[in-house]
């Protein structure tokens, strides 16, 4: 058997020092998932925040289980879209080692929007490439086009 080994531009990140996440930067179609995504991750944002909203004012047990639950839910939601922007090559938990994406870094961000901040100019550098490379593929095509019609 022969191998046949084709660059699709896969690059991997080491996150925190301790998982890989795999993707191609360059893929439009990444790009245009992740951006797509921008509003559903803003929906559940807010979803979210309206049902905590809306938990019993006092606290209770009933009341913290209920938040807990929400949590868990906004989590597994948020891990579900990104394994649909990112493949479900790239296990998100463990990624990002089990945390709860509505979790709340040390900068007060919710570790969502830490991971998109840190992903965006990855795929906004891929996309520029891919544009740049598609722009430089196209004026050479005319160029050639043109030598062969006889043209300076």
């Amino acid at each position: 058997m022969q191998k046949l080994t084709i660059d699709t531009g896969m690059q991997e990140y080491l996150i925190n020092n301790r998982a890989v996440l795999r993707f191609n930067p360059g893929d439009p179609n990444l790009y245009k998932r992740f951006f797509t995504a921008a509003s559903q991750l803003d929906a559940l944002d807010a979803e979210l925040t309206e049902k905590l909203k809306a938990l019993p004012a006092e606290p209770n047990l009933a009341r913290a289980g209920q938040g807990l639950a929400l949590l868990t839910d906004y989590d597994r939601r948020i891990k579900a879209l990104l394994t649909e922007i990112f493949g479900a090559e790239n296990d998100f938990d463990k990624v990002l080692e089990g945390v709860n994406l509505a979790g709340c870094g040390a900068n007060g961000k919710r570790v969502v929007q830490n991971l998109l901040d840190a992903l965006t100019p990855i795929l906004q550098e891929g996309a520029a490439r891919h544009l740049k490379n598609t722009a430089a593929a196209a004026r050479a095509e005319a160029d050639a086009a043109r030598a062969a019609r006889g043209e300076a």
